[in-house]
């Protein structure tokens, strides 16, 4: 009764439309199973802002006494371990009738990981601690790549079409909120700024992590299509004959390239407030609550928007993005100061974190449209593993900041989403 009290406040879908685009039999399941998306993503959510590589892990190892390598490879080995391995893994999850047990043990193995990055750092310090902790965020992308890929197609399988970005917005502005309790419990020191404190709040996250995995079993999935991987290697390659085959697909992939400008942006706008650098945590507050309250708000709006065209959340996102970038960029070339002061960076740093989350939630909802339920896990890991690469060459922009500018770096990423916005109205309406 509360699921589907909930689905209908949230969704306002009267029961002619519940069942569109998933197998009548997960029909009468389908609001349990929203309450449950909702429930599991929000906590792997929450847990991901107690978590931050970006932040809370690099700030760790700092006070460690890490070498400053393992906390460069931070963002870099999450990010690209989650995505890389998804083309060799998506045949093994194909050949799975019910792909949710594949998430849930995912999602355990990360909260496990967790658990053990905060026990490595109330027991080890420097090069050992460090090296650990990077090994087990290696894992723990590994795990994360398992859940990206079989994501997508448990939620195609068990909402429906006209609410998936409801579900999966309403779960970012709820983590959201959690977050920005974090960040402003952190900026008036009711959190102290240890390493005890921290590695407390890892194992809060691991514990997200584990409870959103058994949350996930009770899913009422169906057995969907299925089909035996073979050798993961040769799947792999011939898995790009789809971009051949579907055109709009290498569009996506093109559109989603290029927004990944939105995510290697916000560091270099800490740095052009003079946030980084050995900065505290604490001074990094107003930046933490800004990003927070950036998913909070947006999440759900986005994600309504979605449903309705992720194409135009795409560009509208994209264009968004653009728009701040280049002002902060133009504003920083002018040296008219501006960029110095932190409460306007935190309102820069508001509106791009907002950008984000609408091309966040305009890819994911996009991809598991575009797609059936026999090429969603393909096209997602394909999709995944391009961005993933283009991720680990990202770490070329920080070497182009060094010779040419942070402010020319940011005008660059401005061109690009401006890029990909004009790119994104090639894109088929797919709702």
């Amino acid at each position: 009764m509360v699921a589907r009290v909930l689905h209908e406040i949230l969704t306002g879908d009267d029961e002619s439309r519940l069942c569109k685009d998933i197998p009548d039999e997960a029909c009468k399941h389908q609001p349990r199973n929203f309450a449950i998306h909702i429930l599991s993503l929000a906590a792997t959510k929450t847990g991901d802002g107690l978590a931050d590589p970006k932040l809370v892990l690099a700030w760790l190892l700092g006070a460690l006494g890490a070498p400053a390598a393992t906390i460069g490879l931070l963002v870099p080995i999450r990010e690209s371990l989650a995505l890389l391995p998804q083309l060799f893994t998506a045949p093994v999850i194909r050949a799975m009738p019910i792909r949710k047990w594949a998430w849930a043990i995912g999602s355990l193995a990360q909260g496990v990981c967790v658990i053990l990055i905060a026990v490595t750092a109330l027991m080890l310090e420097g090069a050992a601690a460090g090296w650990t902790i990077v090994a087990l965020l290696a894992v723990f992308g590994l795990a994360r790549s398992v859940c990206s890929v079989s994501y997508k197609d448990v939620l195609g399988k068990t909402v429906s079409k006209t609410t998936r970005g409801t579900a999966t917005g309403t779960a970012s502005s709820v983590a959201a909120a959690g977050v920005l309790a974090f960040g402003f419990l952190l900026s008036v020191a009711i959190i102290p700024l240890t390493v005890t404190s921290i590695a407390v709040a890892l194992i809060v996250a691991g514990i997200l992590w584990l409870a959103a995995g058994f949350a996930f079993t009770t899913i009422k999935e169906e057995p969907g299509a299925n089909e035996v991987g073979g050798d993961g290697v040769s799947t792999a390659i011939s898995q790009f004959s789809l971009l051949k085959d579907d055109p709009q697909l290498g569009r996506f992939i093109a559109v989603r390239g290029l927004l990944i400008a939105t995510a290697l942006a916000p560091p270099f706008l800490l740095a052009l407030a003079g946030e980084v650098g050995g900065q505290s945590l604490s001074a990094l507050g107003p930046f933490v609550i800004a990003s927070a309250l950036a998913s909070m708000l947006s999440g759900y709006v986005w994600g309504r928007f979605a449903d309705r065209s992720s194409r135009f959340v795409l560009i509208s996102a994209a264009i968004m993005s653009g728009v701040i970038l280049g002002a902060v960029g133009v504003n920083s070339f002018a040296e008219t100061g501006l960029t110095k002061i932190n409460w306007l960076m935190a309102c820069a740093l508001f509106v791009l974190i907002v950008s984000y989350q609408g091309v966040r939630l305009g890819r994911s909802t996009h991809l598991t449209d575009m797609a059936d339920e026999t090429k969603r896990a393909s096209y997602t890991a394909l999709s995944n593993t391009a961005i993933g690469v283009l991720l680990l060459c990202g770490g070329i922009f920080g070497l182009l900041a060094d010779l040419f500018g942070t402010p020319a770096i940011i005008c660059v990423f401005s061109i690009m989403c401006f890029s990909a916005a004009v790119l994104a109205t090639r894109l088929d309406e797919v709702q």
